[in-house]
């Protein structure tokens, strides 16, 4: 039996279309993922609304948590959740494939500290996520739209990382990654320029090493056999100055 295509169309994009963190394209839900859907939808994944969850009542408890801004078909999220239990993760992604693949391994590890919502990235961080209330994000491998007149659409731009930075804690971290060597130098020169975040790198060239508590994922695997490079970024917030009282 023939597997069901899911096809999204997305509008033509008006001239000053809004900043968004994501193009849909057509995709396959397999039965696997459809029944991962049906099944654990209703537990782990989260409706979007227009105001700040919760985060303490959504998992149960207080922990820090972690922000995972497209998260594919799920492998290395649910590496690092099923590595750091301490850590509740919320995952964001937009493609239905990636979120059926991604709950049925939630079933399969048994996770409970990952929690997934099915929207823009940047509607959840303007709505959905309170001020100073990650200790991190992840950004690993966003479309780098190769095409100069494409390089517009990349997440990564100074609007996007000022929003961001404002639902970091104080010393929490942004971590991007990308193989495509344009883009990590895009990255680097706008986090840079962002007032509020400052390099862990000591690298004259600005970029980590890979932690190792990041996986490798597919993707990557098959370029580094390519000899293809891959650049990892890691950003901490800092704290806020204190206010200088004159008089």
């Amino acid at each position: 039996m023939n597997e069901p295509e899911i096809t999204a169309v997305m509008p033509p994009a008006p001239r000053d279309r809004p900043l968004r963190s994501f193009v849909l394209r057509a995709g396959r839900l397999g039965t696997g993922q459809q029944r991962a859907l049906e099944q654990l939808g209703p537990r782990y994944l989260l409706p979007y609304t227009a105001h700040p969850l919760d985060l303490d009542a959504v998992f149960g408890r207080h922990a820090p948590r972690v922000l995972e801004i497209g998260f594919g078909m799920g492998d290395a999220t649910a590496q690092v959740a099923a590595a750091l239990p301490g850590t509740d993760f919320i995952g964001v992604e937009v493609h239905t494939p990636g979120v059926g693949a991604m709950l049925k391994r939630i079933g399969e590890r048994q996770l409970t500290n990952l929690r997934l919502v099915q929207h823009d990235a940047v509607e959840v961080l303007d709505h959905m996520l309170a001020p100073d209330i990650l200790a991190g994000v992840h950004l690993w491998f966003p479309d780098p739209w190769h095409k100069k007149r494409h390089n517009k659409r990349r997440l990564v731009q100074a609007t996007f990382v000022s929003r961001l930075v404002t639902r970091l804690a104080p010393g929490g971290y942004l971590h991007c990654a990308t193989d495509w060597q344009p883009y990590a130098e895009q990255m680097l020169e706008v986090l840079s320029a962002e007032p509020q975040l400052a390099n862990t790198s000591t690298d004259p060239g600005g970029c980590s090493p890979r932690p190792d508590w990041r996986p490798l994922t597919k993707f990557e695997q098959r370029g580094l056999q390519l000899g293809h490079g891959v650049w990892d970024l890691v950003f901490r917030r800092v704290a806020a100055a204190p206010a200088i009282i004159t008089g």
